[in-house]
């Protein structure tokens, strides 16, 4: 993993516009290269396998847990915020394996504040980027 990569705060329906690059271990997003991705949603399933899915509204991915994680008890209905390497699925849904993942149910205006912080990075970080390469 790349770490000088940022992790991108997207929105789990802009996922399915990233593409593989084929020369780096990366995805590209209208030109920005990114490994991880920054994202928050409420969990709506827990299986008994451990298969956490995440769902913001615009979309829905899987989390896969690994270590520490797994031993913490996630209940569907939680809001998170989960920021891990993304990976790409054939005919499945897009995965996270999650490097941080953090309930903020505690705090009812995440949510609505996360549209605004994602549409904030877009408009001052991504959108020039994205303008640069069009």
């Amino acid at each position: 993993m790349d770490y000088s990569l940022a992790a991108l705060k997207l929105l789990c329906g802009q996922l399915k516009d990233a593409r593989e690059t084929p020369s780096q271990n990366a995805l590209t997003l209208g030109g920005i290269l990114f490994q991880r991705a920054w994202l928050q949603g409420v969990l709506v399933s827990n299986d008994d396998d451990d298969r956490l899915l995440l769902d913001d509204g615009t979309g829905i991915v899987e989390l896969s847990l690994s270590g520490d994680f797994r031993q913490r008890q996630w209940r569907k209905g939680m809001y998170v915020m989960v920021v891990g390497g993304y990976f790409v699925r054939t005919g499945d849904l897009p995965v996270i394996k999650v490097h941080k993942i953090v309930d903020l149910s505690q705090f009812p205006d995440r949510e609505a504040m996360w549209y605004l912080e994602v549409l904030e990075a877009y408009k001052l970080f991504y959108q020039p980027l994205i303008e640069e390469f069009i």
